[in-house]
């Protein structure tokens, strides 16, 4: 993909070294009570329903298994933690804009996660994923405003970049990083990933090493 950022060789591979590193589902948690203990850097996904949290958790570590994607929206239900080789905790938040749960269960799960962002001292970095055949929508700049508030550092991340044609998946890019430039807590870094294919995947480990060791 392009307009990814920028890093050297010996980055990206220090960055594929750790990510091949022994990962494992530690826990999911329904109540901030039931979390653990903040005593690793923790970086989290969020996103639509079925925007590929799954997929790219599980394409980031090599495991096809690790994260369980699921055709079902909203069946992530609770915020479920990922350790990675005892040096990184990958977080996979509920998604928001549920489609087949009741208000009152959606907004139960969607507030455990704002909960989760506003409380947790540990966290590096919110990877806001974002279908690349769709772009930015308004849900999505609910959250947006949401993690501006909360002054949270996040990133936005574009899946699914191989289902649009390359110089699509360019323009949307340069789009995104338009319209999040004036937001305070965005990093201006959008990044273009495909799970399927791997595009953008070690220029994703690389950020998500740096930021957890800056």
């Amino acid at each position: 993909m392009t307009d990814t950022p920028q890093f050297s060789d010996e980055e990206l591979e220090a960055a594929r070294v750790l990510f091949a590193g022994q990962a494992t589902f530690m826990m999911g948690a329904v109540k901030m009570d039931g979390l653990p203990d903040p005593d690793l850097p923790e970086v989290c996904f969020a996103g639509r329903s079925n925007v590929g949290k799954s997929s790219l958790i599980n394409g980031l570590v090599g495991h096809k298994k690790l994260a369980r994607a699921s055709n079902e929206p909203g069946r992530t239900r609770e915020i479920n933690f990922f350790v990675l080789a005892d040096k990184i905790r990958l977080v996979d938040l509920p998604g928001y804009g549920f489609a087949r749960v009741s208000r009152s269960t959606a907004n139960k799960f969607q507030d455990l996660g704002r909960q989760y962002l506003r409380g947790r001292p540990n966290l590096k970095r919110v990877y806001l994923l974002i279908d690349a055949r769709h772009g930015l929508k308004e849900v999505d700049k609910e959250a947006l405003d949401a993690l501006d508030l909360s002054a949270v550092s996040y990133q936005i991340v574009l899946t699914k970049a191989d289902k649009i044609k390359p110089h699509e998946a360019a323009a949307l890019v340069v789009k995104t990083q338009g319209q999040i430039a004036k937001r305070p807590a965005a990093f201006p870094q959008v990044i273009a990933t495909s799970s399927e294919k791997g595009d953008g995947l070690p220029e994703l480990r690389a950020e998500i090493k740096a930021v957890c060791e800056a």
